[in-house]
């Protein structure tokens, strides 16, 4: 049943996702620098990342599984620190390493960041719920 938990855990953390930059698809596509279409679409949109996003989310979950598990942490709370902390203070540091070296404004820092520590906060929150 492990894997029915982290593939739900994925699934909401991805919903979310699609939330999160739909709300913000304008500053993000600004910060990002990508190209649009006239619709202010981006242009040669293909459904690639969509599909390696899913996968990682997938990935993602399965480890914080992994250490929610070895940790015994058994409350929602907890899951959710877990999440918090994975997303604040591991996957968006790294980010901003990546976008400080490609010379990206820091808005698309606090952009994805955003994501990462909301994303994984409901990870945490979905494995310890089930």
């Amino acid at each position: 049943m492990e894997i029915v938990n982290v593939l739900v855990a994925a699934a909401a953390a991805w919903i979310f996702g699609a939330v999160w930059y739909m709300a913000l698809a304008k500053p993000w596509v600004e910060a990002s620098g990508i190209e649009v279409d006239d619709n202010g679409r981006p242009k040669g949109q293909s459904p690639t990342p969509f599909i390696l996003s899913a996968i990682a989310m997938i990935l993602v979950a399965g480890m914080m599984r992994h250490i929610i598990s070895e940790a015994e942490i058994d409350t929602l709370l907890k899951g959710m620190m877990v999440g918090f902390g994975i997303g604040l203070f591991m996957i968006s540091p790294w980010i901003m390493i990546n976008n400080a070296y490609g010379m990206r404004p820091f808005k698309l820092t606090l952009i994805d960041g955003g994501y990462a520590v909301f994303g994984c906060t409901i990870i945490g929150f979905v494995l310890v719920l089930f």
